[in-house]
């Protein structure tokens, strides 16, 4: 190829490059009106809905029937980080065209639902084009109540988060409420110990007994969306409308769930171990310690009664799963724990587990007497388990009731156990390590005391 011809090459690909650069672009041309208008007349009439034209753009509007979810407020605010029980609450769940919250990133149909009088009544915003978001949004923002909460499943990590965005990209500041209650983050605190994920419709499945049939995968939903913008076909949407009511529905009866079972504390008795395990620590964290010890009594109580266990595990290995870290409650120790990472944890809440975690609970509330007598019910159970609760016998007694001579037989009789262990092929040799320096220790003190006498 010729320098010439090489030249005039590059000078026809300029010229037709300058050409389509004075052509505008199909997402730089002014928003047609019309198209907008008839795209929102066609979801309309696909999902029973009504076109709602402001000055500020169109969007499509659907008012679902009322539906009876009664939730027990009183109990619900006796729980922690819950609304006051007057405390207006609107459920949110946005269907958007990505997982992401960046800018590229749009909410076109947003499903609300007031809760007034034991009902909830659903509305449901559709977004017809992306041109009339301003419009879209607006109309979230005068729904929001600046005294109420919102009440998410992942929405402080997610749907929030991306309507916020959606606001502050030129729309105006997002609507003002008073408080936002995430589920999320509560059904992994509570429940997920016999669940095999924290998906919603797994909740719907495993603690609200809905089964929905036909639905849309969550998966599909974006691209369903930008069909319907390509084709204008609302057919796409209808299946995403329906999917989208259940989400909000379902907000609304897990709430109840929660209020009705772990709320009333005379249903106490009938609840699961774990769900009541995990309430305590909820408890714990707000420094309401009577609320968590209670939560662990009627917790032992429930766990001589069959739990149900989840099938399988997910990619993250939850702390029941014997690929997992140990999880023994309270914050990290360090790395060479006294308490032994074995299958002792596996099985979940055991009544084992409950008797550690009351005990450890006893002794921050400092009732040292009650704290001895857990241990020492946990020190029962044998194993390099009881060896390790012997070792805090020990600590409490030297440390608490400066009681040398208890300390060094408790650490004695945890020596005892361990060798015990070692005949029968279960060595732990962190442990015997930890209590041999203890009985040395110990040994040094007592005959510092008899020496000074």
């Amino acid at each position: 190829m010729t320098d010439a011809l090489l030249l005039s090459r590059r000078l026809e690909r300029h010229r037709a490059w300058q050409r389509r650069a004075q052509q505008p672009d199909e997402d730089d041309r002014a928003p047609d009106p019309r198209r907008a208008t008839a795209l929102a007349v066609r979801i309309a009439d696909a999902v029973d809905g009504e076109v709602v034209a402001t000055d500020q753009g169109t969007y499509v509007r659907r008012d679902g029937a009322a539906v009876a979810v009664p939730i027990d407020r009183d109990a619900l605010a006796g729980l922690p980080d819950q609304p006051a029980a007057g405390t207006p609450l609107l459920f949110l769940d946005t269907e958007t065209t990505g997982l992401g919250t960046a800018t590229g990133t749009y909410a076109f149909l947003i499903g609300l639902a007031r809760w007034e009088d034991d009902r909830l009544i659903p509305i449901q915003l559709l977004l017809p084009d992306q041109s009339e978001e301003r419009a879209f949004l607006a109309a979230v923002a005068d729904l929001v109540p600046a005294d109420g909460w919102l009440v998410t499943y992942n929405g402080r990590g997610f749907d929030w988060p991306l309507l916020v965005t959606r606001f502050r990209m030129g729309h105006g500041p997002p609507p003002v409420h008073a408080g936002h209650l995430d589920l999320l983050p509560i059904v992994r605190r509570l429940f997920r110990h016999r669940m095999t994920d924290a998906r919603l419709a797994t909740v719907e499945t495993e603690l609200l007994s809905v089964h929905r049939g036909g639905d849309v995968g969550g998966w599909e939903i974006p691209g369903r969306y930008l069909s319907f913008l390509r084709d204008g076909s609302p057919h796409h949407l209808v299946d995403v409308v329906r999917h989208n009511a259940i989400d909000v529905t379902s907000l609304a009866r897990l709430l109840g769930h929660i209020a009705a079972r772990l709320g009333d504390r005379d249903r106490w008795t009938d609840a699961e171990a774990g769900d009541l395990a995990g309430l305590s620590r909820l408890f714990r964290r707000h420094h309401r310690d009577d609320d968590a010890l209670a939560c662990l009594e009627a917790a032992l109580v429930a766990s001589g009664r069959p739990s149900r266990r989840p099938a399988t595990s997910h990619a993250s290995e939850a702390w029941w799963s014997p690929r997992a870290r140990p999880d023994y409650g309270g914050r990290p120790g360090p790395p060479r724990s006294a308490w032994p990472p074995g299958a002792a944890f596996d099985a979940g809440w055991s009544e084992a587990r409950l008797l550690v975690e009351r005990a450890r609970l006893l002794r921050r509330v400092d009732r040292i007497d009650d704290a001895l007598a857990a241990w020492e019910a946990v020190a029962a159970v044998g194993g390099p388990m009881g060896a390790a609760a012997l070792i805090e016998v020990a600590k409490l007694r030297e440390h608490a009731r400066h009681d040398y001579r208890g300390a060094l037989e408790a650490a004695l009789r945890g020596r005892a156990t361990l060798d015990r262990c070692r005949s029968t092929g279960r060595p732990a040799a962190h442990l015997e390590r930890d209590i041999g320096h203890r009985i040395g220790r110990l040994r040094r003190r007592l005959a510092a005391v008899r020496g000074a006498a």
